[in-house]
């Protein structure tokens, strides 16, 4: 098990007790310098950067990513983050009035509202299946979905990973049900590059975007989009460019409409291949065994907080990733603000420094507490949240 002198590699405040990587993720001291160095390398000469070298750059950044994430090169591009994935994909598929999207009761909320504009302008339905939290198996998740399908739909949007109840979504499954009944499937996996493993080949789904600056530790404003090759020429970028009139034929449409929407700082991005192989360097079986570390933390850490709460496993070990949901009693005074944190947020990181996620779930007062694991994180981490939430009367 690593121990915590890895946490040396980030620049985390050591007073605090950091277990909320999911949010935002935090990036190693090592890759931030490897932004730095190609933010200098634009500004020692811009235009040779942005004519002659941009591209070079970015068929890198996108060979080191395929690896990751088991797909061709050329079906992945990069988006600033997972919401704006989600966007692009839902204006490709083609809707007509009264047609169904379905997304479930435990979609993000930023995706559920691009959801429902798309509905909106298309005249389409949204409808909500809603799966069960806590739950017992990974099949009765599966056959909830496939026994809300109705002949109208067209698209659904599901989590890999839910970021409110953290469980892992056996996709593969719901993608081959789906794709029986030519239905296509968005998948926002927001949190599962860098914490799963991902063959996107052979999921094929319509779509799949995910972050790389959570779990794959990239600056922030890195994320990709997948797009199934009968669906490239569909989608389209939200910005409108160069790309849509280019000349060039060396190269598809989608790669040349998304790799240049504009000039922005994609140093982000091209910090992926910095970021892969200082994630895969930390342990000898690389990023595999990292992520298989991650999950074993998380499982050891779930035991103990399961016995400090006193409940049962909201889910089965099968449905964990590197982060884990727990259910807490209802809170009993409306959310702070201007944050509108819940006040068991606030009181373990004002009084015990340790900073975690409280969220209402499905909706307050119900909540739920989330701890991530990385590799700064120990088990001494979670032991000492534990002691908290004693503490505080949990």
């Amino acid at each position: 098990m690593i121990n915590r002198n890895f946490r040396a590699h980030w620049r985390l405040d050591k007073e605090i007790v950091f277990l909320n990587h999911g949010s935002f993720g935090a990036t190693p001291i090592p890759v931030m310098d490897k932004q730095r160095e190609i933010q200098g390398l634009i500004e020692r000469e811009p235009v040779k950067f942005f004519m002659r070298d941009y591209e070079g750059f970015y068929e890198r950044a996108q060979e080191a990513l395929a690896g990751v994430v088991g797909a061709e090169r050329d079906d992945i591009v990069f988006v600033p983050n997972a919401t704006t994935g989600v966007n692009t994909a839902l204006r490709a598929v083609p809707l007509s009035p009264g047609d169904e999207i379905l997304v479930t009761n435990q979609e993000y909320n930023a995706c559920r509202n691009a959801v429902n504009e798309i509905a909106k302008e298309r005249k389409a339905v949204v409808r909500e299946v809603r799966l069960p939290f806590p739950v017992k198996s990974s099949e009765q998740v599966t056959e909830t979905i496939v026994n809300s399908l109705t002949g109208r739909t067209r698209v659904f949007l599901i989590d890999h990973i839910v970021s409110q109840t953290a469980l892992v979504v056996d996709i593969e499954d719901i993608v081959r049900e789906l794709e029986d009944r030519d239905i296509e499937t968005i998948v926002d996996g927001a949190h599962s590059v860098g914490m799963v493993p991902l063959n996107l080949e052979k999921l094929r789904p319509a779509f799949f975007t995910s972050n790389c600056h959570k779990w794959l530790c990239t600056p922030k404003g890195a994320a990709f989009l997948y797009a199934r090759k009968d669906m490239q020429n569909l989608v389209r970028p939200l910005v409108i460019s160069h790309g849509a009139n280019t000349p060039r034929k060396d190269k598809s449409r989608f790669f040349h409409e998304f790799s240049w929407t504009g000039t922005d700082d994609p140093s982000a991005y091209f910090s992926i291949p910095s970021a892969v192989d200082f994630l895969s360097s930390l342990l000898p079986g690389g990023l595999p065994a990292l992520m298989e570390r991650n999950r074993s933390l998380c499982l050891e850490a779930r035991k103990i907080i399961i016995g400090a709460l006193g409940i049962e496993k909201p889910c089965p070990d099968e449905m964990v990733g590197s982060m884990a949901s727990f259910p807490l009693p209802d809170a009993v005074s409306e959310p702070i603000a201007p944050l509108f944190m819940d006040e068991l947020q606030d009181e373990l990181f004002m009084r015990f420094r340790i900073e975690i996620p409280v969220m209402y779930w499905p909706k307050f007062p119900k909540r739920l507490l989330r701890i991530s694991c990385q590799a700064y994180n120990s088990m001494d981490d979670y032991r000492k949240l534990c002691n908290a939430l004693k503490e505080a009367g949990m």
